[in-house]
């Protein structure tokens, strides 16, 4: 039976060794906070940030926010992030700069090794991969359809510098939409905006992303700002209006079908099963959130 996904909305960038912001990482309202070893870490401190993320594990989690950790790219340095990371109190890994399913492979038999060495379940800890190079587009199905996948998102600043792009909502387009479909296609988080790429005071601009996401089917938005937040659980996530009127959809739904019609006007508009889907995940993601 496949494990259920997490219903997240917002995921929190934190760099573990910054303790003002391990500190205050739990006030932010994220469903998730992202441990970082990656970029936001010089390659003099990558031993220092491994040896805090088991103290910094259950203090941001502490507000109930699931734990991700992103580790690092070369082996030399995904090996030894591992080993450190994988615990019971983190969710997931995320995996930057992945380029196909054998990669995510020999990553998860390292996952499934250290897990085995602690006595955990084998698979507890899930995978959330940034496909950042125009060299894993063609594997993005079969990226997404690895045991461990959590999440996808494609796309960022090293997309649009391998290919030579300004990065921008028009300039990803195309492959923010190829990964959705792979994500959807294997049942999992579909992540990214179609807003500014590092652009972080610019909230309406965000806002406008975020919106233009949600459309186009994105469910999911990691940031870097606490001030992001609070704007993708908005936009990401359900109104107390969106939720009753779901309700009433299924409602007028479910009574036309007893009557056996298969479409019945709501609202001045004709719902059929289609919508009727969005809306039940609609509350089904509410229900998560509430949880």
């Amino acid at each position: 039976m496949a494990r259920p996904l997490p219903a997240w909305r917002s995921l929190l960038f934190v760099p573990v060794t910054a303790e003002r912001f391990v500190a205050k990482a739990h006030t932010r309202g994220a469903d998730a906070l992202i441990l970082d070893l990656e970029d936001s870490i010089l390659p003099a401190h990558k031993e220092e940030a491994r040896a805090a993320i088991a103290a910094a594990v259950p203090r941001v989690a502490q507000g109930g926010a699931d734990v991700v950790v992103r580790i690092n790219r070369p082996l030399e340095l995904a090996v030894p992030d591992i080993a450190a990371a994988v615990m019971p109190g983190v969710a997931a890994l995320m995996l930057p700069k992945v380029m196909g399913p054998e990669h995510v492979r020999l990553l998860a038999e390292l996952v499934t090794a250290r897990e085995e060495a602690l006595g955990m379940e084998v698979g507890h800890t899930r995978f959330l991969v940034l496909i950042e190079s125009p060299a894993a587009l063609p594997h993005l199905f079969a990226i997404a359809a690895e045991p461990r996948m959590a999440g996808m998102s494609v796309g960022g600043e090293d997309m649009a510098t391998e290919l030579g792009a300004t990065p921008s909502a028009d300039s990803m387009y195309v492959f923010a939409m190829q990964g959705l479909a792979a994500a959807r296609a294997a049942g999992i988080l579909p992540m990214g905006s179609m807003g500014q790429l590092a652009k972080i005071d610019d909230l309406v601009s965000y806002r406008e992303g975020l919106r233009r996401g949600r459309a186009l089917g994105f469910t999911t938005a990691a940031c870097i700002h606490p001030a992001h937040v609070p704007i993708i659980n908005e936009e990401y996530g359900a109104s107390a209006a969106e939720i009753d009127r779901a309700r009433r959809l299924i409602a007028a739904f479910d009574a036309a079908a007893a009557a056996g019609a298969g479409a019945v006007a709501f609202e001045g508009a004709m719902i059929d099963l289609p919508i009727v889907i969005r809306a039940r995940r609609l509350l089904d993601r509410a229900a998560a959130w509430q949880a």
